[in-house]
């Protein structure tokens, strides 16, 4: 299909950051409906997560590949075949009738945003030159920032004012109507030259390693660490995690995660860093929802406007990380970031059964939410250093994958550790979350740690690497 020569900037970069806003969005919005569809469905108290986590453990095993394929198989090929499979798998959730169903809905969700994703940052940086690359990068990092943190809001709109299913359902319109507009205005590129192969293999077994792991954590509640169904997944993941180290050093020829960027020191402790900080973060949105909703009573809407305060401090620390990194350094606020996470995490820990938003929640969730935003620049900063700038693009999705990685097994863990003590009266919930937030609070000390070790060296990252050619049936006009 032609594409318009003169397809105008705005509308090119609005759908890429409306695809990227789809990606981001549903890795929190389940947040707040969780109360509603273990109601609806019947997931037990440590099966939930999996609405969660199944959605981050197949879009963090794949979102390298991902990247790749959108250079081998044509940049807006790959676009909408992401957004095709992300909306189909939204459409198979959201008429789920059972917990099974719903879980490989989501599942296959996960599979398309980390197709999706990937292309549309690579779109962004082919389709835009000059000086319209930089705004059109920073109107797709402020989407890809803030989408999040706003998927919790939307999340409690769309269940409090209408139902949970459009959480799901919300997405089969607007997928659809990204498909069309994306044959209109986005032109096809692929890069030219040597193109890069997919490691198929290494995203399979990271990705199912990391699924059985998560799994035999989970059953322990139910049949202890000594039980057959607990054992074999974990063993079984723990094989499948090391044949993939070995895979990545040995095998692949082009490995999804070059083991050599670990021997920069820099990069180990970043990406080190970023998984404990992931452990501890992510998991706590889960906790406060399931807090002021089954124990607050607060309806979804009003808990899913609880989080915007949070969101807002995260974007505050976030956008002020520059800035404070040129008069304080790099190292100071990797460091300082993950000790106001700890601070926020033990406050949470003390949670009542009749808490106080301002007290118990709002004051706690800002040191957290503005801890994080001030820790991920420097972090990302450092796990660039020391990298050619040609592998720059691959180093970072390392980074990206580090944090997915760190929120599923953090989640995995602290659900577990939860139901050993959640019951259903209001004291055993508190007893529950509380105990949660305790132990994530200690993710958060090992992402202090280990920040510890950050060289006072680390610094930028390294230049980005020239574009490549790019072959195109048209070139759209930046804004």
């Amino acid at each position: 299909m032609s594409v318009p020569k003169q397809a105008p900037g705005w509308a090119v970069l609005t759908l890429l950051c409306l695809g990227q806003l789809m990606v981001v969005l549903d890795v929190s919005i389940v947040n707040v409906a969780l109360p509603a569809i273990r109601a609806d469905l019947g997931f037990t108290e440590v099966g939930l997560q999996w609405v969660v986590n199944s959605y981050a453990l197949t879009y963090c095993g794949f979102l390298l590949l991902g990247g790749r394929a959108a250079d081998l198989f044509g940049r807006r090929r790959v676009f909408v075949a992401g957004l095709a499979l992300f909306t189909l798998a939204s459409l198979a959730g959201a008429v789920a009738q059972d917990p099974t169903v719903l879980v490989v809905a989501r599942s296959v969700q996960g599979l398309g945003g980390a197709i999706l994703s990937p292309a549309t940052l690579t779109l962004v940086t082919t389709i835009f030159t000059g000086a319209a690359r930089p705004r059109a990068m920073a109107a797709w990092t402020a989407v890809a920032g803030g989408g999040a943190a706003l998927g919790s809001v939307l999340g409690g709109v769309l269940t409090g004012l209408i139902d949970w299913r459009w959480i799901l359902w919300v997405n089969v319109p607007i997928g659809v109507l990204a498909i069309v507009a994306a044959y209109m205005v986005l032109p096809e590129s692929r890069a030219e030259g040597e193109r890069p192969r997919l490691d198929v293999l290494g995203s399979l077994l990271v990705t199912v390693g990391l699924i059985a792991l998560a799994y035999g954590i989970v059953n322990t509640t139910g049949e202890g660490w000594g039980a057959i169904g607990t054992l074999v997944p974990l063993i079984g993941g723990a094989v499948l995690l090391a044949w993939f180290l070995f895979h990545e050093e040995r095998v692949a020829r082009e490995p999804l995660m070059p083991l050599r960027f670990f021997r920069t020191r820099s990069v180990t402790v970043a990406n080190l860093t970023m998984f404990w900080l992931g452990c501890a973060v992510i998991a706590h949105f889960y906790f406060l929802s399931l807090y002021m909703q089954n124990v607050l009573h607060y309806g979804p809407l009003a808990a899913g406007l609880g989080f915007l305060p949070g969101a807002a401090v995260m974007t505050i620390g976030a956008y002020s990380g520059p800035a404070l990194m040129k008069r304080f350094g790099l190292r100071p606020l990797a460091i300082f970031g993950p000790v106001l996470v700890v601070a926020g995490l033990v406050w949470l820990s003390f949670i009542p059964v009749q808490g106080s938003f301002v007290t118990h929640l709002l004051v706690p969730m800002m040191l957290v939410t503005f801890g994080t935003g001030v820790a991920m620049m420097p972090i990302n900063f450092a796990a660039m250093t020391g990298i050619a700038p040609q592998e720059a693009g691959l180093a970072s999705g390392m980074i990206n994958t580090t944090r997915q990685v760190g929120g599923a097994v953090g989640l995995a863990v602290l659900a577990t550790i939860a139901a050993t003590r959640t019951g259903a009266s209001a004291q055993t919930m508190v007893d529950g979350y509380g105990l949660a937030f305790l132990i994530g609070g200690g993710f958060a000390v090992l992402a202090v740690l280990t920040s510890l070790a950050m060289p006072k060296t680390a610094g930028l990252p390294a230049a980005p690497p020239p574009q490549p050619a790019e072959s195109t049936d048209a070139s759209p006009s930046p804004a």
